[in-house]
C-alpha cells in the first residue's frame, strides 16, 4: 500500500500544476494513511481532519435527504487555492488535494485523481 500511495504522491506533485498538499484519509476513522506538502506551512494531515467533517456533512444531508446519490467530488474555490475533496468509489477513504488557483489546470487534476480514485478502492 504505501508503495502505491508514495507513487501517487509523486505523480500528484510532479504532473499537476500549483500542486500544493495531498492527504488521504479514512472516512469512517479520520486516519490519514498519507500526507504530502510542497509547502512546509500548509499541514493536509491538519486539513484533511477539517475537511472529513465537510464530508461527513454532505453524506448526513444526501441520507437525511433520502437521495439515491454518492459523492464524486467536493470543490471548495478560495482566493489563491482550491480545495478538491474526491471521495473513493466505495465512499471509504476520500483524497484532499490543494493547489494553487492561479497556476492549477483543473482538467488534468480531475484525469489524475480519478485515475487513482479507482485503485484506491482496490490496493487499500
Amino acid at each position: 500500500m504505501s508503495d502505491f500511495l508514495k507513487q501517487f504522491g509523486e505523480d500528484l506533485k510532479t504532473n499537476v500544476p500549483g500542486f500544493v498538499a495531498v492527504a488521504i484519509a479514512e472516512i469512517k476513522s479520520g486516519i490519514s494513511y498519507y500526507t504530502l506538502s510542497a509547502d512546509p506551512n500548509f499541514d493536509p494531515e491538519l486539513a484533511s481532519a477539517f475537511n472529513l467533517e465537510v464530508v461527513k456533512a454532505k453524506l448526513n444531508a444526501i441520507n437525511a435527504l433520502g437521495l439515491n446519490e454518492s459523492i464524486e467530488d467536493i470543490m471548495i474555490n478560495l482566493k489563491s487555492q482550491i480545495h478538491i475533496i474526491d471521495i473513493s468509489e466505495n465512499n471509504e477513504y476520500f483524497i484532499y488535494l490543494a493547489v494553487d488557483s492561479t497556476r492549477a489546470n483543473l482538467g488534468m487534476t480531475k484525469a489524475l485523481l480519478n485515475k487513482y480514485k479507482k485503485d484506491i478502492t482496490k490496493k487499500m
